[in-house]
């Protein structure tokens, strides 16, 4: 269990920073960067919540329940992969990145087939959710350049995770704006 008595420890004033297993390593590290875009990708979700647009439960639950998983990602990402370590780390698993594809299906189930790509707009919802998605998407390549540079040190299964989820979080948008419809890309429109 997490113990946050003291939120400033002075540590990491020389650009160094403890990883979960307790080494340290510099604040550039790839992981570091890795775990750090998925807390500000988690940190968005956070946004869409606290804006309120988001009315149904099934939809604010997911989202929780998303920013939670977030966490093990990080958490995950912050603690080097070793053959045999001292306690077992919290990992993400492929059920995981199941769960999220059965919501994937779950939501896109009643939307109309694309023709084109999606302009990230429409509700509030929805455009908050597209940035999330962004985000998302850059926190997975932060973490897929994490794996090439630390190979088997890091678990793939996050990326993985992260893709999934920008996914979802595409669908979301989508589905936030089912009552509206999608902007769809006119390709050379204004040309």
């Amino acid at each position: 269990m997490v113990n946050l008595t003291r939120i400033y420890t002075k540590t990491g004033d020389d650009g160094t920073t403890a990883l979960g297993d307790m080494s340290r390593t510099s604040k550039n590290d790839p992981r570091l960067e890795a775990y750090a875009t998925v807390d500000e990708a988690n940190s968005s979700i956070g946004v869409v919540l606290a804006m309120g647009e988001i009315k149904e439960e099934a939809v604010l639950k997911l989202l929780i329940r998303i920013q939670n998983d977030l966490f093990d990602v990080g958490a995950d990402l912050c603690t080097p992969v070793v053959d045999e370590p001292k306690t077992e780390p919290l990992r993400v698993l492929e059920s995981q990145i199941t769960y999220l594809e059965s919501q994937i299906d779950t939501f896109n189930s009643g939307l109309a087939e694309l023709r084109s790509f999606v302009l990230p707009s429409g509700s509030p919802a929805a455009s908050l959710l597209h940035v999330a998605r962004t985000v998302t998407r850059r926190a997975e390549r932060t973490t897929w350049n994490a794996i090439h540079a630390f190979g088997g040190g890091v678990n793939p299964l996050t990326a993985k995770y992260l893709n999934r989820l920008s996914d979802l979080l595409f669908v979301l948008a989508r589905y936030s704006n089912k009552e509206i419809g999608d902007q769809l890309w006119v390709p050379g429109a204004n040309r």
